[in-house]
């Protein structure tokens, strides 16, 4: 019974949290908007922070957003677009779909990875369990089932996780077991289909703005030759 309070007063704090965040991150100031998430999550002694998508508008002066996914005890939930600085948008280009962020047992750390290994080995969100062939993998329980979601309900081998730890230990980023993760990944290709079709669209765009040119080029310079021919002739 205590344990159900107290879940529910986490659960009270990181919605009035959540929704104080709107309000912080229009109130300008020089902190990134991971900074504002985190401040107002500071009542909350467990969460992780996702880049859930990215974008970039405008031509010859961009601007730069980020939209997060903020994983609670109970649940997940997305901010809107949220504007953050050009260098700090390229230093996290290669991490869309990634947590970004942790807070584990009151401490924080920026441990990117596949979202939800963070909560792999923590008996209280699920437990291991071995499969037909011997091999060992992570099962979320139910109430947990959202965080599975996240990874596609691909399964997460011992040796994954492992391979996990090793990369936190390094500070290195760990794109999955064949890279299935992250911005290139083959899994993310398919879980954000709208970050790639604006790539695509930026992509058609800018090959039709160098056509246009070169069109422009060729079409000066035949004008140009035409008009030496007929002044050759005379």
């Amino acid at each position: 019974m205590r344990e159900k309070q107290s879940m529910n007063k986490y659960h009270f704090v990181a919605i009035a949290a959540i929704m104080s965040l709107f309000f912080l991150c229009s109130c300008g100031g020089s902190d990134l908007p991971l900074d504002k998430i985190r401040a107002s999550l500071k009542g909350v002694p467990a969460y992780s922070i996702v880049l859930d998508d990215m974008k970039e508008e405008g031509n010859l002066f961009k601007t730069h957003y980020h939209k997060y996914r903020i994983i609670t005890e109970d649940k997940a939930t997305e901010t809107d677009w949220l504007e953050v600085p050009e260098n700090y948008f390229k230093q996290n280009a290669s991490f869309l779909g990634m947590t970004i962020w942790v807070k584990k047992d009151g401490k924080e750390s920026k441990d990117i990875g596949p979202p939800g290994y963070e909560y792999v080995g923590n008996t209280r969100y699920g437990r291991w369990n071995t499969n037909s062939s011997g091999q060992s993998f992570w099962v979320f329980y139910g109430q947990y089932h959202f965080i599975s979601s996240l990874l596609g309900h691909n399964p997460i081998y011992r040796n994954h996780y492992t391979a996990y730890t090793g990369s936190r230990t390094q500070n290195r980023p760990y794109y999955g077991h064949n890279k299935e993760y992250g911005t290139n990944g083959s899994l993310t290709k398919k879980q954000k289909p709208n970050f790639y079709s604006r790539q695509m669209s930026k992509t058609r765009t800018r090959q039709a703005s160098f056509s246009d040119k070169v069109n422009q080029r060729i079409g000066r310079t035949r004008t140009s030759a035409r008009g030496r021919s007929g002044s050759w002739g005379k």
